[in-house]
């Protein structure tokens, strides 16, 4: 019911209507209001004349002054009105639904009980559809009264007084005090203290007021050297020959006495000297080491020391590019949200029209209802053939696309990241480059490139003199409109054939090569030349590549 009180209220006040009155034009205004609007058009002034002078003041102030004109019933150009004796200066004012209205004339003296009659020649203009009224000499009694009308709003208010009302009480439902938001029960006050106490489970509920409704080791003794052969003797020579120490039983049973042997403290003594010898050298040598060992230290910090660096190179230019990169994320996501915005507008600016619509329709034809269930002929007649176009007009305007959705959810954007990726996965040091060059462009082989219908075969090679290896080739081709290139091959392969070419077309193709250095530049560009149709077989040279 509440869609339809739109259908109640009366255009100029915005309130209830109040002894409504039915225009020819089939629209309503309350007594009070019409009367309010009146103005008077003299005789003394043509149409033209008044349209040239213009010197009337009009009571809507955005209308079209010809095309009221064109509404008049009689053709009378009351596009624009002089007003009343009484307030011909008084600024008009506005009604809460947007009306620009004339106040009313100044009050009667007590002794006038009724109105004076309008002046001769008042004009009304429906503030609905704006079209110009002449008023007769018998002026707004002219116009028929809507009782139907009257009666539909009585009935609504007092449907929305007694929606008011207590809901428990038994007998003469008093009215409401408050609502409880869990309960959805309206109460008044003596009901609340008996029904809903604020203790227990109930004392979390929310009343509002009706209108409102989260390991050591050891070293072992010191023992005397003796002889392995004889344990009781000790040594006391020194066999040259065998290069040991040898006690003298050896040298009396025969074993070393055809060696040359020496006194076991002189060769002590000769072979001290030697180790010191030798530790002299040994010693120059450790000392070598030690300062060896004093530059790798050195080496190890100075590496650590370029490695911070280089690191906080390396880090700070991976950090541009990746600044770089969000900084083209947040523009690529503002476009992403203008889209969102602009198809979340469309979509809510149909959702409001649309819900205009249907309340207004669902408004109307509960009103229509409301005057079918009267049983005044004559109070019906009246306005029934006003209601039946007012009908057929509501239901021509759902027919045309309003049903029909004006955005599709689907995001027609596509990010192509392949190009940017590939320079990533090629990203490497200089030093690298140093040793293994970049490879040389490839060369087209125009002799062996060809179209046959839709398809392409080209084939390429690289330069005679070239000795960089290659790891592979990767073949662009553009969308044979001059748009950007896109990869079609990437292989070690020196020939490929493109289908699901476009017929009669004409495209563009290049070639580089890549190894682990990174990727050559692009060849000479070759332009391709597509079949016109399917039917036979064509064949066609290709012209030489600019």
């Amino acid at each position: 019911m509440e869609e339809m009180e739109e259908e109640l209220k009366c255009p100029v006040c915005g309130s209830f209507y109040r002894e409504p009155i039915i225009l020819p034009c089939s629209h309503n205004l309350c007594q009070a209001c019409a009367r309010n609007i009146l103005v008077q058009t003299p005789d003394s002034e043509s149409p033209q004349s008044r349209r040239a002078s213009g010197s009337a003041v009009s009571d809507y102030d955005y209308l079209d002054l010809d095309k009221m004109s064109l509404y008049s019933e009689a053709d009378s150009g009351y596009g624009s009105y002089g007003g009343f004796a009484s307030a011909p200066t008084t600024p008009c004012q506005k009604s809460p639904n947007g009306v620009r209205v004339f106040p009313p004339a100044a009050p009667p003296p007590p002794a006038a009980l009724a109105p004076p009659p309008p002046p001769r020649n008042a004009c009304l203009t429906c503030p609905q559809c704006h079209r110009s009224l002449v008023l007769d000499e018998r002026g707004l009694r002219g116009f028929p009264r809507n009782r139907l009308l009257e009666g539909v709003i009585d009935r609504y208010q007092q449907g929305r007084a007694a929606a008011l009302r207590c809901q428990l009480c038994e007998k003469a439902p008093k009215e409401a005090a408050v609502m409880c938001e869990q309960c959805d029960v309206f109460y008044c006050e003596p009901c609340r203290l008996r029904c809903h106490p604020p203790r227990g489970p109930l004392a979390k509920h929310r009343l509002v007021p009706p209108a409102q409704g989260r390991v050591s080791r050891r070293l072992s003794p010191r023992k005397i050297s003796t002889c392995t052969d004889h344990e009781l003797e000790n040594h006391s020579m020194y066999c040259v020959q065998c290069k040991s120490p040898v006690c003298y039983q050896c040298l009396e049973e025969g074993k070393h006495s055809s060696h040359e042997v020496k006194a076991l403290g002189a060769m002590w003594k000769l072979h001290k000297s030697q180790l010191s010898q030798a530790l002299n050298g040994l010693s120059d040598r450790a000392k070598e080491a030690k300062e060896f060992l004093v530059q790798l230290r050195n080496m190890v910090q100075q590496i650590q020391e370029n490695s911070v660096e280089f690191e906080a190179c390396l880090v700070a230019q991976c950090d541009a590019l990746i600044d770089a990169l969000n900084r083209r994320k947040a523009q690529l996501l503002s476009r992403v949200n203008k889209e969102h915005e602009h198809k979340l507008k469309v979509v809510r600016d149909q959702i409001s029209h649309c819900t205009v619509k249907l309340r207004q329709t669902t408004g109307l034809m509960e009103y229509c209802l409301e005057v079918i269930k009267e049983n005044d002929p004559s109070g019906f007649l009246q306005i029934s053939d006003a209601l039946i176009r007012r009908v057929h007009l509501t239901e021509d305007q759902w027919g045309k696309g309003t049903l029909t959705p004006r955005m599709t959810t689907d995001f027609d954007l596509n990010l192509d990241n392949a190009p940017l990726l590939q320079s990533i996965h090629q990203l490497d040091f200089v030093q690298m480059k140093v040793s293994s060059p970049v490879p040389a462009p490839p060369i087209l082989q125009l002799e062996e490139c060809c179209t046959h219908n839709n398809s392409a075969t080209l084939s390429w090679k690289q330069p005679p003199l070239s000795t960089v290896q290659v790891e592979g080739y990767i073949l662009e081709l553009d969308d044979g409109n001059g748009g950007q290139f896109r990869e079609v091959y990437v292989g070690k392969e020196t020939m490929c054939t493109v289908d699901g070419l476009h017929f009669n077309s004409t495209y563009s193709a290049r070639v580089k090569a890549f190894n682990k250095s990174g990727v050559s530049p692009y060849s000479k560009t070759l332009v391709l030349q597509t079949s016109e149709g399917t039917k036979g077989y064509q064949e066609h040279n290709l012209p030489n590549s600019p």
